[in-house]
């Protein structure tokens, strides 16, 4: 799909905003039942033909695999005229009052700003415009009884006009209003009939049936009929579409790396195989290896190696035990466009700047929270009440992932890889500074003279500069720990219509040395292009220093969660190693050789089995050390101390079945468990970078043969690579399953990836037992498995960086 068909974001989001809720992180979203005050619209319409009760085609086939699915939310079920049957007990009582409104409406209500109409035989009502949230209009009806462990059957007619995405919801009726179903129906002009099931959690006399139907710049209106909720129902059972049993990189492997295959299969003994070119031609052939099970997905699997076959070419396919994986290339060109594509991310993520529809044709906008209503900020913004009594200009950065927020722990890693890629690609003997040089990514700045990555890590590091607590001030040379709205918003939501308030958070010893890390690496790497940029961050980073030395225990609240994330972090001794190992190599000062030397983190095992984050950043100090120069005593020990790192995540790639250098010892994948996996893969190239052994380079390349397509949902987690791709992360204006006006992600996005602990209501109704592999679907209500984020995307551009300056696999410098 081309992205530059799209017109831009805003001309389209303005022409038919529609929306539906979905909030990042908190488990639990804040669907209020508000009355605002608005105008009533005359009622009185026709009413719309409608089909009879039919039985809903199964979601998915059931297979050996089956993923049990318990409750919370369920996806659209549209279905034309059959039968008239449904999947509910005959004798299953009804919960809903007057579903069927053949005299009149009540109980149901709506919002101040709606006047319901039952005069046709459906209940209708015209939508005001200019609402922001979903739930700012509202259709409900109190008093719904729900029995734990009971499973029911929600259905209704629907339709709007023009068409609309809705929201149906079953919850709790007040504070936090906890989701117990919760869909998105697509309700179009013509009409549907919906069926959703879920099974509720708890016992409940008193639950709430709301449609949230606000969020819509332009009036709409909507008719429901046939509202029915009976228990009864069966479950249903969520399977994933997985493909062929061949999992492959179906991106492409480079013609003189390692090329790997995993077949999900259970025969015992080895099985042949055969890889055809685009012509259906044999070109290699060989035996697979029997794996047993794989713990992380459930299955029972061989592996292949074909790395022997070096051919470019595309259309490749494997064939193993009767099936053919989907087509792939050997090549070395996509990873060359992946570096490019996972840099430019981060151009249409940026705050407090128009997004030019001519840099990025579908992704053009307004500027967001640049100080012009109905936005708040972030020019002015205030603290939270108690925290401060001044104000601050925090325009501009990254926002942190499909939110409004932005976050200094989070800017603060995502920055600092960006930056290293840039300190890699000039010091490594494959690097290729000129790949990420002046115009390489369409920027604004593009033509300054400046590498482009550059310029987009200041856009970050700028507003970073900004979140230090002013001179004066109590906690002087502190970092506020972040800054959004102070409360929750619903998808889809563009940036520039964000009507909340704004608020700092309070000061924290983690945030101030994130911004002591990236200030001092900033001030190394801008000397050459700003030495006036350099030296603030210089200053900046060494005051930041002295008030964490100040108050080593300022931590961030972990309840601190309405509007945005807590990213508390009760440990920061990690993140007194890092700053002080970027402020020793810029400074060179005894100061902070003293303190690294002295740090258990400078011995200590830093090579966590999960990965570093930006809650444990004690190896980004410890890759800096290793790589950059400097007059550290055991340098050497820090650099042998990079091989054995690496070597513990090649031994634990080279055991697994599907070739991932990640596998935890509770068999849990984490919340963002891709970012994880290719920040170990960073410990290996950086390994290769230092010794030149080639298992390290070979490691990194099976790395991502899991991130493009070898796993056991047999899909690729970056957006717009491969067959079958991620592409409904979550995210407020990349929310084009929610709006067909507004676009995907960008090309080069990384999904978070499986997360074992499935937060979300959809990844809790879908998902429930999954084994860790299968912990993921992609759809934009599913924050805790398909988010998008800064600090995800920056190890992606890392590793993409890195592959591609491999050539075709044998590169072996540059410099030589």
């Amino acid at each position: 799909m081309s992205i530059s068909r799209y017109p831009s974001v805003w001309e389209r989001f303005h022409r038919s905003w529609s929306a539906s809720t979905r909030l990042v992180r908190p488990h639990l979203t804040p669907n209020r039942r508000c009355r605002p005050p608005g105008h009533r619209v005359p009622t009185g319409r026709t009413p719309v033909p409608r089909p009879r009760w039919q039985r809903a085609v199964p979601l998915a086939a059931v297979t050996a695999t089956a993923l049990a699915a318990t409750a919370l939310s369920a996806p659209a079920v549209a279905y034309a005229p059959t039968d008239g049957t449904t999947t509910v007990a005959a004798d299953a009582p009804e919960q809903i009052v007057n579903g069927s409104f053949d005299n009149g409406h009540a109980p149901w209500w709506g919002t101040a700003n709606l006047t319901l109409d039952s005069s046709t035989g459906q209940l209708c009502a015209n939508v005001p415009g200019g609402t922001v949230n979903p739930w700012d209009v509202i259709i409900g009806q109190d008093n719904i009884n729900l029995v734990a462990g009971e499973t029911y059957e929600f259905r209704f007619f629907g339709q709007a006009t023009p068409a609309r995405v809705g929201k149906a919801l079953v919850q709790l009726p007040v504070d936090p209003y906890t989701q117990y179903l919760a869909a998105n129906p697509e309700l179009s002009v013509s009409g549907n009939n919906y069926r959703y099931t879920f099974t509720s959690p708890v016992d409940l006399p008193n639950a709430q049936v709301a449609f949230q139907i606000g969020g819509s710049a332009e009036p709409w209106t909507i008719c429901l009929d046939d509202i029915s909720l009976t228990g009864g129902a069966e479950p249903e059972v969520y399977v994933p579409d997985t493909g062929p049993r061949v999992r492959v990189n179906m991106v492409g492997y480079l013609p003189k790396g390692p090329k790997n295959a995993t077949v999900v299969t259970d025969a015992t003994a080895s099985l042949p195989w055969q890889l055809r070119d685009r012509a259906g031609r044999v070109v290699a052939h060989g035996h697979t290896t029997p794996r047993g099970l794989d713990r992380s997905s459930g299955q029972r699997v061989h592996t292949v190696d074909f790395g022997r076959f070096t051919r470019a070419g595309t259309g490749y396919t494997l064939t193993a035990d009767g099936e053919t994986s989907r087509p792939f290339d050997i090549d070395s060109g996509f990873y060359e466009q992946l570096r490019t594509d996972a840099l430019k991310f981060y151009y249409t993520q940026r705050s407090g700047t128009e997004i030019s529809e001519t840099l990025r044709p579908g992704y053009g906008r307004p500027a967001g929270h640049a100080g012009v209503a109905p936005n708040q900020g972030d020019t002015v913004v205030p603290c939270q009440p108690g925290v401060c009594d001044y104000t601050l200009d925090v325009s501009g950065g990254w926002y942190d992932a499909g939110d409004h927020g932005k976050y200094v722990v989070n800017g603060g890693i995502s920055v600092h890889q960006l930056m290293s890629e840039y300190e890699r690609a000039v010091r490594a003997d494959t690097g290729e500074p000129w790949r990420i040089g002046d115009r390489t990514l369409t920027l604004p700045e593009s033509g300054n003279r400046v590498p482009d990555i550059l310029d987009e890590a200041r856009w970050e590091q700028e507003f970073l500069l900004k979140m230090q607590v002013p001179a004066g001030q109590p906690l002087a040379g502190m970092a506020h720990h972040k800054i959004h709205d102070d409360s929750w918003t619903g998808l889809p939501l563009l940036p520039h219509l964000d009507d909340k308030r704004r608020e700092l958070h309070p000061p924290s010893t983690a945030a101030t040395l994130n911004l002591a890390a990236t200030a001092a690496q900033a001030a190394r790497v801008f000397t050459p292009y700003d030495r006036t940029f350099a030296q603030r961050n210089l200053v900046a980073a060494e005051r930041a220093w002295a008030a964490a030395r100040a108050n080593p225990a300022i931590y961030a609240d972990p309840n601190d969660g309405n509007g945005g994330g807590a990213y508390s972090d009760p440990d920061v001794s990690d993140e007194f190693y890092w700053a002080a190992a970027e402020l020793y190599l810029t400074t060179g000062a005894k100061t902070y050789r003293d303190f690294l030397l002295a740090s258990p983190h400078h011995t200590g095992d830093v090579w966590r089995e999960r990965g570093m984050d930006w809650g444990n950043t004690a190896a980004l100090g410890r890759l800096q050390l290793a790589t950059l120069p400097s007059k550290l005593p055991d340098r050497n020990r820090v650099r042998a101390s990079v091989l054995a790192g690496a070597d513990r995540y090649l031994a634990t790639l080279e055991a697994h079945p599907y070739g991932i250098p990640y596998n935890p010892s509770d068999n849990l994948f984490d919340w963002g468990s891709n970012n994880l996996i290719v920040n170990n893969a960073i410990v290996m190239a950086v390994a290769y970078d230092i010794s030149g052994k080639d298992r390290y380079r070979d490691g990194v390349l099976q790395t991502m043969d899991y991130i493009l397509g070898r796993n056991a949902l047999n899909q690729s987690y970056v957006t717009g690579y491969g067959e079958v791709a991620s592409r409904n992360q979550h995210s407020r204006w990349y929310a084009r399953q929610l709006n067909p006006d507004l676009p995907n992600p960008p090309r080069g996005t990384l999904s978070g990836g499986p997360n074992s602990a499935i937060q979300d209501p959809v990844a809790q109704q879908k998902l429930r037992g999954c084994a860790p592999q299968f912990c993921y679907i992609d759809d934009i209500e599913s924050w805790s498995t398909n988010e998008l984020t800064i600090n995800w995307n920056a190890p992606l551009a890392w590793i993409a960086a890195f592959v591609a300056d491999q050539d075709n696999g044998d590169a072996r410098g540059h410099r030589h």
